[in-house]
Formats: structure tokens, C-alpha cells, sequence
């Protein structure tokens, strides 16, 4: 497959694990798409994406347009023989998709039509579904809507985090690249249009949503909080100052707190209390300050805290 050209187009850590399949896979990568550096941080430095990161690496040429619908006629120039994209982060103009002589795929974290959009692994967790997976489509104007020619599916456990499900997915959508690319090239390759009426959508997560209500089933609350780690991470308002939750497990048990209570010391962590059990905290931060183990927590202003409601 070495005489295949690819374009390819990415931006987070998850896409970084296609880009290197089709490098390990000896395509031909003419050119790598990713988002413009961003500011990030208290002093606000220049952050390239990590897809980049990867490509200066291994000397690939690198294009970061600001509006690629603005911006692709250099794009359009090379010659390309397929376009594989995962989670760029941008519409791409129809032209471009449809110019490459296998046309353009790309690959989406979910099980197509479920979770279509920007945060399908966050979503899937913070619903408690008990599977996620990666779908292989073509690419098409409308978002993650294309016809699936390929899927794998892998479990969603109690305990895994986005961050967990991210490792497994990357590492789970790269072998599917690396089966799908030679069908798609030697026409044995099958897709299937999604049915529109299975829709649903996984926007990008809202400031807003970054709020825990424990005044819920301690099961949902617990998805909210492990769909939201290691990123944004989940948090709650008390004394009027926000704390942000790490690392937690869950407890299911009868008691008579009220939803929110900051319990103290159980379990080994430091608990608080949901309708039918407890969210025990392993990791926490306070506003201002460094995440801190729930030990250090409960010895500083943890204790202290015993009896307040999280708002």
C-alpha cells in the first residue's frame, strides 16, 4: 500500500493513534490537516494539537487552515487518493471530500447513528451506556452522517473513565483503519446508510453540564462525574467556592443524608451522600489550589466541610 497517498486530518490524542496506524501501515501521507495552534494556560502560550505534534515528528507536511471552507484550494492541488479524518473538528467542504480517487472516510467514536458529534465517549459514559465503539463512514456534508461500512464494539465498564475508554477506543479504531483502508482500495468494502430515525447527538460539552446535581440516583451520578474525567472534570459549589472531582467510586447503600451531603471519612475516601448511596472521593480539587488525594482532604479543609450541602 506503500503507492496509496493519503491526506489525513485530525486534531486530539484519539486521532494521533489513526494517523499512526497509517504510518505503521506504510501509506504514503502527503498531508496532515489538523486545527490552528490555540492558546492555553495561565500564560496563554501557543499550544499545537497533538496530531501535530506527531507529524513534525515524523516529518510529515503539516497544514493548519483557519476556515478550511475558506481555505482548502491548496488542498485541492495535491494528489490524493483517500482522505481519512478523525475528530478534526471542522466541516470540510464537499469538493475536497469527494477529489480523492477512494474519496474520503472517517472515523467516529460511537456506534453510528448513536452519538453522533464532538464528545460521543463522554456521552456514552455520562448515559450510561454499557458499550461504546468505533464506526468507519464516508464522509458527508452532514455531520457523522455517512454511510458505515465498519464497526467494532467494546464495553463501557463500571469503573472506566473517559479517559479509560479513550485509550481503548484509540487503540480499537486504529486496528478497524488498518482491516478497512485495503477494501476500500481493492473494492470489496460495504457501506450501509444509517438509519436518520437512530440519531441521537453528543454535542461538545457545555460549561453548564460540568455541574454535578447530587440530588439524583447515585448510579447517574456517578456516570456524570466518571464521563467528565480526566476532562473537563465535573464539580459542585460549596461555601460558595468550586470543587472539582478527580477520581471517584460508588457505593450503593441506604442512608438517611440529605442528596449533596458532605458525609467525611468512609470507605477509605471521603463520601458524599446521592439517593441510594454515597460517591466516595479518591482525588479532589479546590478552587485555586492543586487536585489532592481525599486523605489530604479530609486532614485540611475536609473536615471542617462535614455537613455542608453541595450546591
Amino acid at each position: 500500500m506503500e503507492n496509496i497517498k493519503i491526506l489525513f486530518m485530525g486534531t486530539p490524542d484519539i486521532a494521533v493513534s489513526m494517523l499512526e496506524q497509517l504510518v505503521k501501515d506504510k501509506y504514503d501521507i502527503i498531508g496532515v490537516v489538523t486545527q490552528p495552534d490555540k492558546k492555553a494556560g495561565r500564560k496563554q502560550q501557543l499550544k499545537m494539537s497533538e496530531v501535530k505534534k506527531y507529524a513534525l515528528d515524523h516529518k510529515l507536511p503539516v497544514y493548519q487552515p483557519i476556515r478550511i471552507r475558506d481555505e482548502y484550494q491548496e488542498l485541492m492541488t495535491l494528489s490524493v487518493d483517500l482522505i481519512v479524518t478523525c475528530a478534526y473538528g471542522q466541516f470540510i467542504p464537499q469538493e475536497l471530500l469527494e477529489s480523492p480517487t477512494y474519496g474520503s472516510i472517517n472515523v467516529h467514536a460511537s456506534l453510528l447513528p448513536k452519538w453522533r458529534g464532538g464528545a460521543p465517549i463522554h456521552k456514552s459514559i455520562i448515559e450510561g451506556d454499557a458499550e461504546s465503539g468505533m464506526s468507519i463512514m464516508r464522509m458527508v456534508k452532514k455531520m457523522d452522517a455517512g454511510a458505515v461500512m465498519a464497526q467494532c464494539h467494546v464495553p463501557i465498564l463500571q469503573e472506566d473513565t473517559t479517559g479509560d475508554m479513550y485509550t481503548k477506543l484509540a487503540k480499537a479504531g486504529a486496528d478497524l483503519l488498518s482491516e478497512s483502508i485495503p477494501k476500500i482500495i481493492n473494492g470489496t468494502a460495504s457501506f450501509v446508510e444509517q438509519n436518520e430515525e437512530e440519531a441521537t447527538f453528543a454535542y461538545t460539552i457545555k460549561k453548564e453540564e460540568e455541574h454535578i446535581d447530587f440530588n439524583k440516583n447515585v448510579q447517574t451520578v456517578y456516570n456524570h462525574i466518571r464521563g467528565l474525567i480526566p476532562f473537563p472534570v465535573g464539580n459542585a459549589i460549596v461555601n460558595g467556592k468550586k470543587i472539582k472531582f478527580h477520581k471517584v467510586r460508588m457505593i450503593l447503600e441506604n442512608h438517611s443524608y440529605q442528596s449533596g451531603e458532605m458525609v467525611g471519612w468512609m470507605y477509605d475516601g471521603y463520601a458524599i451522600a446521592a439517593i441510594g448511596g454515597y460517591i466516595i472521593i479518591d482525588e479532589i480539587q479546590l478552587e485555586g489550589k492543586a487536585k489532592i488525594d481525599a486523605k489530604s482532604f479530609y486532614n485540611g479543609n475536609g473536615k471542617q466541610l462535614i455537613g455542608k450541602i453541595l450546591k
